[in-house]
């Protein structure tokens, strides 16, 4: 991205306060066209927060947002999806007994033309399963019909589902919280190569992850987060994973000098002499 290049979404100065807990303190964030970032932090650091001020789930105390260099005032989630922020939380927010296709239409039900729709409310499902076959097979997600029920895919399906309907309906952003959790490492692989995917398709994404190498696989850039504040903003080209975990743990130089020399292969030790 270039110096000039404005951000796609970004938050100055965001804090949000419970009583004497201070969950975000200040903090900035900045998401460019077509790149992935991801947001890490322990427990407690302020990433859920950041994540849910970004996305509408809650209001910031101080602070603004900006999307597309205009300042917008999110008062719920469907505030952010009117702007085109679409979320895929963890828990997924499926409804395991619908099929695929009502899945992906979930709050935007297409429905018949004329009287059947408008009088009587009827739903256009052919034309819902037609679009959501298509969609989802540009997504390269391999599922048998858009009849089945959500309950009978597997993990990594049922998450191809929610991030396909997120990406269906997001205009401007999608934010990936723990994408990949509880999944097997064919699953797994399955949603990386799928969010890779969403990032060719012009759709920046935020990324919510605990599993470091997916982080730095992904990641264009990562937002360390640690005690409610932004602490750093590093790349997979200019950081190793161990420096990240330690700007994010606080740890001291010398605990990263050790964590480097940990990691670092054995070294060769000299032939003697003869």
């Amino acid at each position: 991205m270039s110096e000039q290049e404005q951000p796609i979404l970004e938050a100055r100065g965001l804090a949000k306060r419970y009583g004497q807990v201070v969950a975000l303190d200040g903090v900035d964030f900045e998401l460019y066209p077509n790149e992935i970032v991801a947001v890490i932090g322990d427990n407690g650091a302020g990433k859920s927060t950041l994540i849910k001020a970004l996305s509408g789930a809650l209001r910031p105390d101080e602070g603004e947002i900006r999307l597309d260099g205009k300042r917008v005032r999110f008062r719920t989630p469907g505030d952010a999806r009117s702007a085109g922020i679409e979320t895929v939380y963890q828990d997924l927010a499926v409804a395991p007994s619908l099929d695929i296709a009502s899945n992906i239409f979930l709050g935007r039900e297409a429905r018949r033309r004329g009287p059947l729709g408008l009088a009587l409310r009827m739903l256009a499902k052919r034309t819902m399963r037609r679009e959501a076959a298509r969609h989802m097979e540009e997504l390269k997600i391999g599922v048998q019909s858009m009849r089945q029920p959500v309950e009978d895919l597997s993990g990594g399906q049922r998450q191809g589902v929610a991030v396909a309907r997120a990406v269906k309906w997001a205009q401007r952003v999608a934010i990936m919280d723990e994408p990949t959790a509880a999944l097997g490492v064919k699953e797994t692989r399955q949603v990386i190569d799928l969010i890779l995917r969403v990032r060719e398709r012009g759709l920046p994404v935020i990324l919510i992850s605990h599993d470091m190498p997916h982080v730095f696989e992904l990641a264009d850039r990562i937002q360390i987060m640690r005690l409610g504040k932004r602490v750093a903003v590093v790349t997979p080209h200019t950081h190793t994973m161990p420096e990240a975990v330690a700007i994010m743990t606080g740890a001291t130089r010398g605990e990263l000098e050790q964590a480097l020399v940990k990691d670092a292969p054995p070294a060769e030790l000299p032939e003697e002499s003869e």
